[in-house]
């Protein structure tokens, strides 16, 4: 190509017929004009709008492969060439591909290295840098490690030093590590030496004494890291995760002991990076929270305690011993608002709640994040948070003044009293007061406190609730059935929701699903609300599948539903996203037992996919399909998603419902590695439930094993 004319060739291709993120791609002709263009602003906006269509969220398309050749001309023609390389190194490095063969965006980008590798030896230093990261991209290792090597051999420049070695590190880890055990020498450049210790862990080496020293010297090491690898822009907490990677003992002290190095440090800059390495730790590793709370302890004080008080928090009664650290930081200031204060009052609520109590009392108000702390005990892995008269007292006197609230606040207040149940009968005037202000919460909160209470506290609550029933509140028509078992406030409201233009109908129908046959009267209006029949959207097939589960509780006729659930199976193939819509609806299938066997092929087709197969496996189960895979190949995909963290629960759920002779030696072996193993199965989710949802999986893992027998060889 003649670089003085790079967009050569640009209006001949037909780019309305190739696809991006956005659809058609016939604007890639116009962004690639604006990239060689004298307008800078012009430039900016092409860059941006093509990262977001040919390199969506690291999706590539078809336009991606077809736009490169053009991008390496103008890149090396001179225009914006570090940016259009770093895009180039994008595309080449992903593996998420959309409408294009597998790798073929990466080779596209390979065929450019004629054009592309004499970049290496650029004036710039930025553009040397970024093309060593965006030529190691390409796997072609045959024609870009000469050059990186020979780059090696000449550059200086510390910082393009770095990302040489970074490069000749993933196309050959060996010799990149060769080149590592010298370049961690403390004599070398900061970049130099972070740059070897990844290519002797990326490498497989055995961690050494001089990587250690080496890693602890780069501290605080943020500002040293190349921006091009996201994924370790935290230095130290990317080696501690790399080192709990290999699940070895010696490995995962090492990592233990940079932690503990971090956290001791006098410079808080230094601790900061500890608190994250040890956040990392405690999110990948079994023992890290036993293992480092006493570390952790020891470096709270009132400058860290927002960067440390949400770990400890997460920790739980493991970081009990914290308490005394945070009593004093949590307690002060409380007819104020303090943000310090609140975060130290919010890992205290999680730790050691009982001591939290009478200081969330003295702050109600001003503490939100403490309040919303109690909250998150309430689930079904926790008891609620302690009762606590005086907190009790403090709660009634918010509710008493409903001007006041705002924002999450009446939720957590209420939460917190359903959470108390008959405890806070005195609590029950307060409630029925707030009932005009906040309905959805206030609602719950008495039909939960005064089930188990005196038919004298129930009367003025089952007024109340009657008395807003009528108003077609649908929140306090169900309390009120909950309370008195009359169901017609409740069909009266849920008809109401289910007729009007913009209603809430998965909630409606999740309330009709409640009623059983009672709600027979409401088919009708469910039918009707079925919507657009070719909807794909993900709102649309979970609305589809509440549906559904609505008709079939309080219809019991299954061919309706079932071609409900047909429908939402089909459209779900039209949507990308919509994998866990098809979970939902394979749940909802389960419920039809043998009825829902129509289903079965759209089931067995989900078993490939480790997100929607556990709910797939239960809905075979239940409609117990004669042409099923065996049970054991069933266990062995339910284990496949627990083990890539998919739908951990939802695994358990599907083992539990195939029973002990679905196990083999191998697949409960598979299992107790899941169980017993320091490495923690559900790594992502929410990030204040991902430690305790871990180890609800793993008593319930626990609980198979036991119920199946030990297998012949457990994990270590």
């Amino acid at each position: 190509m003649d670089l003085v004319h790079p967009l050569d060739g640009l209006d001949a291709f037909p780019w309305a017929s190739s696809s991006h993120a956005y659809g058609s791609a016939e604007d890639v002709p116009d962004l690639l004009r604006a990239l060689t263009g004298t307008d800078a602003d012009a430039a900016d906006e092409a860059l941006s709008e093509l990262y977001g269509s040919v390199l969506h969220q690291g999706t590539v398309y078809a336009a991606s492969a077809e736009a490169a050749p053009f991008l390496a001309g103008i890149a090396a023609a001179g225009h914006r060439t570090a940016d259009v390389l770093a895009l180039l190194g994008g595309m080449a490095e992903s593996d998420d591909e959309c409408g294009v063969a597998p790798g073929a965006v990466r080779a596209a980008v390979a065929e450019q290295l004629p054009l592309l590798l004499p970049l290496l030896t650029d004036a710039e230093p930025d553009v040397r840098r970024t093309a060593a990261w965006a030529l190691s991209h390409t796997h072609a290792a045959e024609a870009v490690l000469p050059a990186l090597r020979a780059r090696w051999a000449e550059e200086t420049e510390p910082a393009v030093r770095a990302e040489v070695l970074s490069g000749i590190a993933r196309l050959d880890p060996g010799h990149a590590a060769a080149e590592a055990a010298v370049a961690l020498d403390p004599s070398r450049p900061a970049e130099v030496r972070l740059a070897a210790v990844f290519a002797h862990l990326d490498a497989g080496a055995p961690w050494t004494g001089a990587a250690h020293t080496a890693m602890l010297s780069l501290l605080p090491a943020g500002s040293v890291r190349s921006g091009f690898d996201i994924d370790r822009g935290e230095p130290l907490a990317s080696v501690v995760e790399i080192l709990l990677g290999r699940d070895h003992e010696p490995e995962r002290e090492a990592a233990f002991a940079l932690v503990d190095a971090a956290l001791g440090d006098d410079r808080a800059e230094v601790r900061a990076e500890g608190r994250w390495a040890a956040d990392r730790a405690c999110a990948l590793s079994r023992s890290a929270p036993r293992r480092l709370v006493r570390s952790l302890c020891a470096a709270v004080d009132e400058e860290s305690v927002v960067g440390t008080a949400s770990l400890l928090g997460r920790l739980g009664s493991v970081a009990e011993a914290a308490a005394d650290v945070l009593l004093p930081l949590a307690g002060r200031n409380p007819d104020r608002a303090d943000d310090h204060a609140d975060r130290a009052l919010e890992a205290l609520v999680l730790v050691a709640p009982a001591q939290a109590a009478p200081l969330l009392a003295a702050g109600l108000g001003r503490r939100p994040r403490a309040l919303g702390a109690t909250t998150g005990l309430l689930d079904p892995q926790h008891h609620a948070f302690p009762y606590d008269s005086g907190l009790l007292d403090a709660v009634r006197a918010r509710l008493a003044r409903p001007a006041e609230l705002s924002g999450n606040e009446p939720w957590r207040l209420t939460n917190l009293l359903a959470g108390w149940g008959a405890e806070a009968v005195a609590a029950l005037p307060e409630l029925c007061a707030a009932l005009p202000h906040f309905p959805q919460q206030a609602s719950r909160a008495l039909a939960a406190v005064a089930a188990d209470g005196a038919p004298a506290d129930r009367a003025p609550v089952v007024a109340a609730l009657r008395a807003a029933a009528e108003k077609e509140v649908l929140p306090a028509a169900k309390a009120l059935y909950d309370l008195t078992d009359d169901p017609a406030p409740l069909l009266r409201c849920l008809a109401h929701e289910l007729g009007r233009d913009g209603g809430d109908l998965r909630e409606a129908a999740r309330l009709a699903a409640a009623l059983g046959p009672r709600g027979a009267a409401l088919a009708p209006l469910l039918h009707g609300a079925l919507g657009d029949p070719e909807n794909s959207t993900m709102p649309a097939l979970d609305t589809g599948t509440a549906l559904a589960e609505a008709l079939w509780h309080v219809t019991g006729d299954p061919d309706p539903v079932v071609a409900v659930l047909e429908s939402v199976f089909a459209r779900a193939e039209r949507n990308q996203w919509s994998r866990w819509s098809v979970a939902r609806a394979a749940r909802a299938t389960a419920l039809l037992g043998p009825a829902g066997r129509p289903l079965a092929a759209r089931l067995r087709a989900a078993l490939g996919d480790p997100v929607q197969a556990p709910a797939a496996i239960l809905a075979l189960v239940a409609v117990a399909d004669p042409a099923t895979p065996d049970r054991t190949a069933l266990a062995a995909a339910a284990l496949t998603s627990a083990e890539l963290d998919a739908d951990p629960a939802g695994a358990c759920d599907a083992l539990e419902a195939l029973g002990a002779a679905a196990l083999t030696d191998d697949l409960l072996r598979r299992l107790a590695v899941l169980a017993d193993g320091d490495a923690r199965v559900v790594r992502s989710g929410i990030e204040n439930r991902v430690i305790d949802q871990d180890e609800s999986f793993r008593n319930r893992a626990r609980a198979l094993l036991a119920a199946c027998g030990n297998p012949t060889t457990t994990a270590s």
